[in-house]
């Protein structure tokens, strides 16, 4: 028994955990400990990308036209470009050598602020420091102009092997830094670099600084010399990579920006083979192998641009709707976006999460876009039904995947009044404030592809309650059961209404119900919203009835709107105004004409174009933490309420 006791508080010591065991890693070592969080470590690639970088920066800079690459026999590789050179004078605070700063501490650069580089890839003081600590050996020869001395330092796994010193005697204006670098094998999965993939990266960094040449020296893998440097435009490297297809259209649309936060220069174009597409983008002539906020802003330009020509058009199928996987299917695209301070995921930077330009870079995207298809109109049409095709066969993809029992052992709703047809793409359901309007609605409906769902009075404020918690309400339940989608799921395989409609009266309580529907659906079914399938209609709070003619308003704007279109006097005896409290006052005919018929409704498509301010707004309204917040915004916004 004592024994046992004796090895319980031996084990219990061992255990215990003091401010001794606090391990501090210093200089290079969190890089050696952990080089997966600072780099690809499969193969030395990232490495060599890393001291590439560099020598680009200072293109960029203006200060670099050529580099050379080595891939040594014997495992080394030697890159060399005529920039300015490393600094080689004392650090005024450290006490040493610019480039000895550089090579041993993490965080250490000129790239912090934009007084050297305007753009860079190099962000954190990280890169070359890492390519240091992870190589078994490294050598940093320099050149500064006016100096004319060749200048030379040392390290090993990190740590300097040999002081910087001056090792030769060069001409007065030579200038440059050639870094001699082996990896050490243990850190990686293979030794050799994927060549084919270096010469990739290569070309598109020619191709995206024009004029800048870089020549492949490969004595190791024996494949020879290549010379690379490019005066074309983008557009014309994209052609030339895709000369096997038949591309819509024949040039690549080109797209350039210059402004104040971003230069971008991005081309478009689109091909049958889907297998053939390339799909690229850069920042700062990094590739963001993952996209980011300047792909998916030029997703967006895409998709919204032509929906909105074949809108404008009238080459939309009727009941045919059209997704941004539909256009941007076969697109083709080269981005390449220079920013100040660009916001990576991550050290490998493969994804931009730079947030802030994303919706002045799509609206300015959209609007080049908009303009080339508006002036080629022919091969716009043509764009146009491809994606269209695209759309069909998604649907019939769809209907085959289709399980036919899905919905048959699933009781519905007893409230739902359901429509007749199966084709889940063009079903509606309208959620309906009330009994009353829920009765009129049901009437004023066309039963083959429209649902009804009256809601009795105010639903949940779900807004701070846990997806599985909120189905304790028998009104959220009977709507994820209606609509065939559990709250949290990202599976919308089984959804059965294509568009979801929101129909509240137009008063204080009906916006309140209409608000309360919309952080139900942002908060537990965002991918309904991000897949285009809520809305919120739009009944009319008017009726205008003059000389045998009827009209109906929105709002009071739009009831002003009215009077001055077609030149009525307010006080004319022929005029008779009549303001709707609630939808259960509309008769059948008028709820049908107004706001369920497809020709002649208005529906606004439930989107969060700027998520992180509709989120944000969305809990000052909701969250009961917020109440003091929430205070303030009344008191700043009531004058707008208009009582009637």
């Amino acid at each position: 028994m004592l024994d046992s006791v004796i090895l319980l508080y031996t084990t219990m010591v061992k255990k215990t955990y003091t401010a001794s065991d606090i391990e501090i890693l210093k200089g290079i070592e969190p890089v050696q400990k952990r080089p997966g969080m600072y780099t690809d470590t499969s193969t030395p690639n990232h490495l060599l990308q890393e001291v590439l970088d560099n020598c680009v920066d200072e293109s960029i800079a203006g200060f670099c036209n050529n580099i050379d690459i080595t891939l040594n026999t014997d495992g080394s590789y030697t890159v060399k470009d005529d920039g300015r050179g490393m600094p080689v004078d004392i650090h005024p605070e450290y006490k040493k050598s610019g480039v000895e700063v550089i090579m041993t501490n993490l965080h250490s650069g000129a790239k912090f602020s934009n007084k050297n580089y305007k753009y860079s890839g190099g962000l954190h003081g990280v890169g070359v420091s890492v390519v240091s600590a992870l190589s078994e050996s490294l050598i940093v020869d320099i050149e500064r102009a006016g100096d004319q001395n060749l200048h030379q330092i040392s390290f090993k796994n990190g740590i300097i092997s040999k002081n910087l010193c001056a090792i030769a005697k060069t001409t007065k204006n030579s200038h440059g830094t050639c870094i001699t670098f082996k990896p050490n094998k243990k850190y990686f999965d293979s030794e050799d670099i994927q060549i084919t993939r270096l010469h990739k990266l290569v070309e598109a960094k020619t191709i995206l600084k024009p004029g800048l040449k870089i020549i492949i020296n490969d004595l190791k893998y024996k494949t020879g010399n290549k010379v690379y440097c490019h005066t074309g435009s983008l557009d014309l490297y994209l052609k030339n990579n895709l000369k096997s297809q038949t591309l819509l259209p024949i040039d690549p649309i080109l797209i350039e920006l210059d402004d104040d936060l971003f230069e971008v220069s991005s081309t478009v174009c689109w091909i049958e083979d889907i297998e053939e597409i390339i799909q690229d983008s850069y920042v700062n002539l990094i590739p963001t192998s993952d996209g980011g906020t300047h792909v998916n802003s030029l997703k967006s330009a895409v998709a919204d641009s032509l929906r909105d020509f074949m809108i404008t058009h009238k080459i939309m199928p009727k009941n045919l709707k059209i997704i941004p996987d539909d256009i941007w299917k076969n697109t083709s695209y080269l981005i390449s976006i220079k920013i100040s301070d660009p916001q990576f995921v991550g050290q490998t930077k493969n994804k931009l999460q730079s947030t802030s330009i994303g919706s002045k870079l799509s609206s300015q995207l959209k609007d080049r876009l908009e303009l080339w298809l508006n002036n080629h109109s022919d091969t716009a049409e043509e764009i146009s039904n491809l994606a269209i095709q695209n759309a069909y066969q998604r649907l019939s993809n769809n209907k085959t995947k289709k399980i036919k029992s899905s919905t048959k052992s699933i009781i519905m709703p007893s409230r739902l009044s359901d429509c007749s047809s199966k084709d889940n793409n063009v079903n509606e359901l309208f959620l309906v404030e009330g009994d009353s309007a829920g009765g009129s609605a049901k009437q004023a409906r066309d039963r083959t592809f429209q649902a009804i769902l009256p809601l009795r009075g105010k639903i949940l404020n779900t807004w701070e309650v846990s997806s599985s918690k909120i189905l304790e309400s028998k009104e959220v339940q009977d709507i994820s059961t209606a609509i065939g989608v559990k709250p949290g799921e990202s599976n919308l395989s089984s959804l059965r209404y294509g568009k979801i409609c929101i129909l509240a009266d137009a008063d204080s309580d009906g916006l309140h119900i209409a608000t309360l529907l919309i952080a139900l659906f942002v908060k537990h079914f965002p991918d309904l919203i991000l897949n285009e399938h809520i809305y919120v209609a739009l009944p009319p709070l008017y009726r205008l009835d003059y000389k045998n003619k009827t009209y109906y308003a929105i709002s009071d704007d739009h009831l002003n709107k009215i009077l001055s279109q077609y030149k009525i006097k307010s006080t004319d005896s022929n005029l008779s105004i009549t303001r709707f409290k609630g939808l259960g006052e509309m008769n059948p005919s008028q709820l049908r004409d107004t706001t369920l018929t497809p020709a002649s409704r208005k529906l606004i498509l439930l989107s969060l174009d700027h998520k992180s301010k509709d989120i944000k707004k969305l809990n000052m309204m909701l969250s009961k933490k917020t109440a003091p917040d929430r205070k303030v915004w009344l008191e700043k916004k009531g004058n707008l309420a208009q009582t009637s």
